[in-house]
């Protein structure tokens, strides 16, 4: 009978706790989503609907997409999109390919004073950003390369942390297989190819969609490393609505350009959130 009490007293208190629990989970997810609703709120407002509220409304009941197109006739951001688009796929690509072979290099090849320059390799993670830029932009300013796409990507194509996460992803694949292709006369590359790349797919893809979001979000070196607005990204158009006056203004049609940039990241990480999770869990999971 004891036994029994004790069992429901126990049952009562998980049921309170998972209650509390997602109590608190949904209180958290209210507080982190609603700047996105009220972002895309009001962008669907209408400037003279937005500017005649003393008291914020909380919805709408005559939405408007004039707004979007305000955001994309005062700027031309149909061209900042697409220059971001190319940036982006170009600086992924070639950051994938430096990452991946100099994960393997750390991780399978053999060579004197391997673990010493890895630890090197790592303390660049300790210098600040900042120092980092300055020295990008008189090696770029110096090498002529200001207002291209070279200029832009250059800098971009490698980051230590993606080739330490890869790194530990692919050290996690038993030596023996290795060992067993090169019996085979498998090369180096032709294991990469078909056997870590598959195996560690989550990690490469987990990397791939972090290194694209950082791309989309680049604002400092595009806008030190760029005036001609040929090669703008969306970062800097955003900043060009705010300046001219026109984002200042007009609320709503900030909103919009805001919403249109942000749509593409948001999708994608709703699409491979679980690629995502399970790649940072295996890469940080040692054994």
């Amino acid at each position: 009978m004891d036994y029994e009490k004790l069992e429901k007293r126990a049952a009562a208190r998980k049921r309170v706790t998972r209650a509390v629990t997602y109590a608190l989970l949904a209180v958290w997810a209210l507080v982190v989503l609603f700047p996105f609703y009220w972002m895309v709120l009001t962008s669907v407002k209408s400037y003279g609907a937005y500017n005649s509220e003393y008291i914020p409304q909380l919805f709408t009941l005559s939405p408007t997409l004039q707004n979007y197109r305000d955001a994309f006739t005062a700027v031309p951001l149909a061209r900042y999109f697409a220059n971001t688009v190319v940036f982006t796929l170009l600086t992924t690509g070639l950051m994938l390919v430096v990452t991946v072979l100099a994960a393997f290099a750390f991780a399978r090849l053999e060579f004197r004073g391997k673990d010493l320059v890895f630890t090197l390799f790592l303390s660049l993670m300790m210098i600040p950003n900042e120092l980092v830029v300055i020295t990008n932009f008189v090696t770029i300013t110096n090498a002529g390369l200001r207002n291209t796409f070279v200029g832009l990507i250059l800098p971009s194509v490698t980051s230590v942390f993606y080739i330490y996460l890869l790194r530990e992803s692919f050290a996690q694949v038993p030596n023996e297989l290795y060992y067993a292709a090169k019996v085979d006369g498998t090369s180096d590359l032709r294991y990469l190819w078909r056997v870590l790349l598959p195996i560690c797919r989550p990690t490469l893809v987990t990397i791939t969609i972090l290194k694209v979001i950082e791309c989309w979000n680049s604002y400092v070196w595009p806008r030190l490393i760029t005036d001609d607005q040929n090669y703008f990204l969306v970062s800097n158009g955003i900043q060009e609505i705010r300046e001219n006056g026109f984002g200042r203004e007009n609320i709503p049609a900030m909103m919009a350009a805001v919403v249109v940039i942000s749509v593409p990241l948001i999708v994608l990480f709703l699409l491979f959130r679980k690629k995502i999770m399970a790649g940072v869990a295996r890469g940080g999971t040692k054994g």
